[in-house]
């Protein structure tokens, strides 16, 4: 008859530091490993090989294996804007690297659901997310973030013409995905304060929001709306980024202004919100973004304009408690 001494000595090295407890009751071996910080493929696949290595053990009939795990303390910051087209998934995907660049564990939920943008940004576009028992794998892109997104579940240039209960089933399937040890989720919203919103503010309650604009009049007054819909929620507005803030000439380096100046931090000092900073409207940063190079991933003169919003994102962070 076998012993627990022997179906210790069974157990791989690599993985008995995991293990808490073993015990062998009429040929029924029951082992308890710690399966903190693993996503589910990981964890299914420790709880297999212990099978199988103690499975081996002469008069060892059958195998239990428990895996327990600490619950991840993951904080949910929402980006969003009160209109299209002024660079919020941009920010988003810079800030998201700027922080792992910072040592963070970060994903990004693409919830822009009719227009998703995060595989190209992040350059995902060609990799097809797998599922697990009907859980979605996140995407680990080479910048070190996470990704999950309707443009790497359907056919690209396919339209999505859904209703609101689809688009909050699908907003469910990205952010209860497999994200495993993933600190931080941020979450690239559609423009405007529509179902996505709704289902976000009432399903996933973010820690924080983000709301990002261009100076000029028109839209300051649609990200006033957002913001207003993150406070009726009591959602902390952690701050307004102020987009496109000047247009740099690649030929001469002169600094003109299309969309006007200083429009966003005058809100958000009339809104008493903070400021989180500006972001020029170069070139540079479009291409960059269109061959999912993201400008914060690499030693470029755009880098520290996302850094020092991710910073300050990160302050706020370590004042929200869990």
């Amino acid at each position: 008859m076998s012993s627990e001494a022997a179906v210790k000595s069974a157990i791989p090295a690599e993985l008995s530091g995991m293990v808490r407890s073993v015990k062998l009751v009429d040929g029924v071996a029951t082992i308890v490993a710690d399966a903190s910080g693993l996503g589910r493929s990981a964890a299914t696949q420790l709880q297999g090989e212990l099978e199988q290595a103690v499975g081996a053990v002469e008069g060892v009939n059958e195998v239990r294996v428990a895996l327990m795990a600490d619950k991840v303390s993951r904080k949910i910051i929402a980006v969003g804007s009160g209109k299209g087209g002024v660079g919020k998934s941009t920010l988003t995907t810079n800030i998201a690297v700027a922080l792992a660049n910072q040592g963070m564990k970060v994903g990004v939920v693409d919830a822009d659901i009719y227009g998703p943008s995060q595989p190209l940004l992040l350059g995902t576009a060609n990799e097809k997310v797998r599922a697990e028992d009907k859980v979605l794998i996140p995407t680990q892109s080479e910048f070190g973030v996470k990704v999950l997104s309707m443009g790497q579940l359907i056919e690209q240039g396919k339209a999505i013409a859904w209703r609101g209960p689809m688009v909050g089933q699908a907003l469910a399937q990205l952010m209860e995905a497999d994200w495993g040890d993933t600190e931080l989720l941020i979450v690239d919203l559609p423009p405007g304060t529509g179902d996505v919103q709704l289902t976000m503010l009432q399903k996933f309650k973010p820690d924080g929001a983000v709301i990002v604009s261009t100076p000029q009049d028109l839209a300051l007054i649609d990200a006033t709306r957002a913001i207003d819909l993150f406070r009726q929620a009591q959602v902390p507005v952690v701050g307004l980024v102020e987009n496109m803030a000047g247009y740099l000439c690649p030929e001469c380096g002169a600094v003109s202004n299309p969309f006007g100046q200083g429009g966003t931090e005058a809100a958000a000092q009339a809104m008493g919100v903070p400021f989180m900073g500006r972001v020029p409207l170069a070139i540079e940063i479009r291409v960059a973004s269109d061959t999912g190079q993201p400008p914060a991933a690499n030693d470029t003169q755009h880098g520290p304009y996302f850094a020092g919003i991710a910073a300050q994102l990160g302050e706020f962070l370590g004042t929200v408690k869990g």
